[in-house]
């Protein structure tokens, strides 16, 4: 089986580089794709869907909600594989990618050398997935944050089965459900 993650931006690509193997069983292989952004992504999705010919191919589009209603972006999603008759999981980071950070602070201490895990003890910080603004929050506690470097300092360090971020928990869950399938 092969999967193709057609991902917002490259800091995903770089995180996932890493995350993808500790998940996925031998034997299957992956592609990711980075776009600059969501209109570029949403310009890619119905192309790439209709041109892909590789067989046993399925498909994760990974997309930031930031600001916008949950629900009707994902629908918005599906109404673009609508004409496609490949199977496409669809996944949300709610508000950022770095919500799934937040998700796991002890990852993010190791990663930069300071703890940050008693910042789990506040509320602000306990539904990472309901963070504002996640970046700019990690750029506050953590000035050097870069989304790339980011992805690839902390990534190593995340804990997949302990993370607190719903969104990173369903994502998981739905790329082992689609192999499984």
């Amino acid at each position: 089986m092969n999967l193709v993650f057609l991902l917002e931006e490259r800091s995903a690509k770089f995180l996932l580089e890493i995350l993808l193997p500790k998940i996925l069983p031998s034997g299957t292989t992956y592609q990711l794709i980075a776009h600059d952004g969501k209109q570029d992504l949403a310009k890619s999705i119905p192309r790439k869907l209709t041109a892909w010919n590789t067989p046993e191919t399925k498909f994760v589009v990974l997309h930031d909600q930031d600001s916008n209603d949950c629900i009707a972006l994902k629908a918005n999603l599906r109404a673009m594989c609508k004409n496609s008759d490949k199977e496409v999981l669809i996944r949300i980071a709610c508000r950022e990618l770095e919500s799934w950070y937040f998700g796991d602070l002890h990852a993010v201490s190791c990663a930069y050398g300071r703890d940050l895990t008693p910042l789990t003890l506040k509320s602000k910080y306990r539904n990472p997935d309901k963070i504002g603004n996640p970046k700019q929050e990690l750029r506050k506690l953590v000035p050097e944050y870069e989304q790339i470097a980011g992805a690839k300092t902390i990534g190593p360090y995340m804990d997949l089965l302990n993370n607190t971020s719903t969104s990173f928990n369903v994502f998981l869950k739905g790329v082992q459900q689609l192999i499984a399938n």
